[in-house]
């Protein structure tokens, strides 16, 4: 057996600890290279809205947007931000969602969280029309030169919403395209019924499920509601094990109610939360922010997740992803293609994968690029519009291809 001096054994030590430290340091490296994007301060301000077509209602909101520092009434950070309006659960306050205000808005997104409809007896009809209205309201105010939101409000936008604020949210959707895209978690039937609502509701729709929620179960509240759906591009994502309350922060009122349900939540809180922006923040890059690679990264992972099961319908090619077929690091050829296609990689580091994803987000092919210029045949691939991705350690580009 070896023996070391103790000399020895310290250098050992520490090289182990630089070694780890190294390690770390490199992973925040690729995480930070990675994910590509400048993360912000949260600001935060309470602003009263008023609207003036319901006899003038008041509308108390909580802001939470990308800042120069994070604080109260702290400057907008330069640019122009997507906002998402977010509708509470029943006797839930705005408060109980910070876990996702934190981790969506230092991503560049403004959230507003109407305060309205907090009482044991709420209309759910005016407070769909509150979400309606603040979406409307604050990206008009991108224009006015006297607004704190002037210049930093983008057209993109999303009204979400918990619970009860999920089912006011299909209410706000009703007939409603001022919006880019329709996301809510764990939707409450309400009355006027979402269920009827979402029969008007046309926009891109993203609907979170809880799989062990007995507060509101999948089966008479979110899939009714997902089936009516009028959306041509509609996705529906359960989060396995997972319950009704722990799409929120902890709080007591609903822990109460979903406390005498069946079935209980199998996973924690935190790994529903963990979970459900693994599938949130690709989408909301990519509908909000046109974010092609954030399309595709969603498409993957709804095939590759483990944790969810889901269902997409998508039916026309005005909701598939927007790529970009003139990137000239990647070509992609004939395009449309019948039996086979010619992938160029002029200035892509290989060796490299190629990935075709058909608009559920199925993998239908993947192979190994080693040469720059390579054919693989496609023949056994169905008819339709799909995605090629190229992807590498470093870098991934994706384009749409047409399989005739």
């Amino acid at each position: 057996m070896l023996k070391y001096s103790k000399s020895i054994k310290i250098t050992i030590m520490k090289n182990k600890i630089l070694l780890n430290c190294f390690f770390g340091l490199f992973l925040v490296i690729i995480i930070i290279y990675q994910t590509n994007a400048q993360i912000y301060p949260e600001g935060h301000q309470q602003i009263t809205f008023i609207d003036s077509s319901r006899s003038n209602r008041s509308i108390q909101t909580e802001i939470y947007y990308p800042a120069i520092s994070a604080g109260e009434s702290t400057p907008f950070a330069s640019g122009q931000f997507p906002l998402i309006v977010f509708g509470h659960g029943f006797v839930m306050a705005w408060s109980a969602y910070q876990w996702i205000w934190d981790s969506i808005v230092p991503h560049g997104y403004i959230m507003a969280f109407p305060r309205t409809e907090g009482s044991i007896s709420p209309s759910h009809s005016n407070f769909g029309l509150d979400l309606a209205f603040l979406n409307d309201f604050i990206k008009t105010e991108n224009t006015n030169s006297s607004s704190f939101f002037y210049q930093h409000v983008a057209t993109e936008s999303a009204i979400m919403g918990h619970s009860m604020g999920g089912g006011a949210s299909f209410l706000a959707a009703e007939n409603n395209t001022n919006l880019t895209t329709l996301i809510n978690f764990a939707a409450a039937t309400t009355t006027p019924s979402s269920i009827t609502a979402a029969a008007f509701v046309t926009v891109p729709t993203l609907v979170f499920i809880g799989e062990n929620d007995g507060v509101a179960p999948p089966t008479t509240n979110q899939i009714p509601m997902y089936d009516s759906c009028a959306s041509q591009c509609k996705t529906r994502i359960t989060i396995l094990g997972g319950g009704h309350c722990y799409f929120a922060n902890t709080n007591t009122y609903c822990s109460i109610g979903e406390g005498t349900t069946s079935p209980q939540p199998t996973i924690t809180r935190d790994e529903q939360h963990i979970r459900t922006f693994y599938m949130l923040k690709p989408y909301l890059d990519y509908m909000l922010k046109n974010d092609a690679i954030s399309g595709a990264t969603f498409l993957s992972r709804l095939t590759s997740n483990t944790d969810i099961s889901y269902v997409r319908d998508c039916t026309t090619s005005g909701e598939n992803l927007n790529f970009n077929n003139k990137d000239e690091n990647f070509k992609c050829y004939p395009n449309p293609a019948k039996n086979y296609i010619e992938i160029q990689t002029e200035q892509f580091e290989l060796p490299a994968t190629l990935s075709i994803f058909d608009i559920t987000g199925r993998e239908v092919m993947n192979k190994i690029i080693l040469h720059k210029t390579e054919k693989f045949s496609i023949e056994y691939i169905d008819a339709g519009s799909y995605f090629v991705s190229i992807s590498n350690k470093n870098a991934m580009k994706t384009q749409k291809l047409i399989k005739e």
